[in-house]
């Protein structure tokens, strides 16, 4: 999928720490970057994903990941992870990112990410607020973001104090 097809973009340092004695990114520190892109993406909306009180809400389980590992992101090299919601369903929403090499514009790594909304409390997932579907899909298909206070259901949802990084 061509780079400007994502409106989102989070840009991560790959650290040492991220990698194994090759300076190679290690597997699974990739569902650590995705995860970043998907805080600063809500960030970005004016969401802090995080917020205890604001989780009551909307708060985020990995039912399902998929990543095609296409080529090695190295230590100390910048990575830009392009993310997008491609799909809502009643209580769940399915990701695409894909994470480029920036130095030169490469693809490593494609991911398919489904999240279902989860009541931590109950243990039980719970339908994604009307609001929060139109903040969502509004922003996917505009680029345009909704005023959170515009968005009565999302009055409990923490707002995100910065929208950088």
């Amino acid at each position: 999928m061509p780079q400007d097809s994502f409106r989102f973009r989070c840009s991560i340092r790959v650290r040492w720490s991220d990698c194994d004695a090759q300076g190679i990114a290690f597997n699974a520190t990739y569902l650590t970057f995705l995860e970043i892109a998907q805080a600063a993406y809500f960030r970005n909306l004016g969401i802090a994903l995080y917020d205890p009180q604001g989780r009551r809400y909307f708060d985020t389980a990995t039912v399902k990941a998929t990543l095609e590992y296409l080529l090695p992101a190295r230590v100390d090299s910048v990575i830009d992870v392009h993310w997008r919601i491609q799909r809502i369903g009643n209580t769940s929403f399915t990701t695409l990112a894909e994470i480029y090499d920036r130095a030169s514009a490469t693809l490593l790594t494609r991911a398919e990410i489904v999240y279902v909304n989860f009541d931590s409390e109950n243990a039980v997932s719970r339908p994604i607020l009307a609001d929060m579907r139109r903040l969502i899909e509004t922003y996917e298909a505009t680029g345009s973001i909704i005023p959170i206070d515009d968005l009565h259901e999302l009055s409990g949802v923490a707002r995100a104090s910065d929208k950088d990084g």
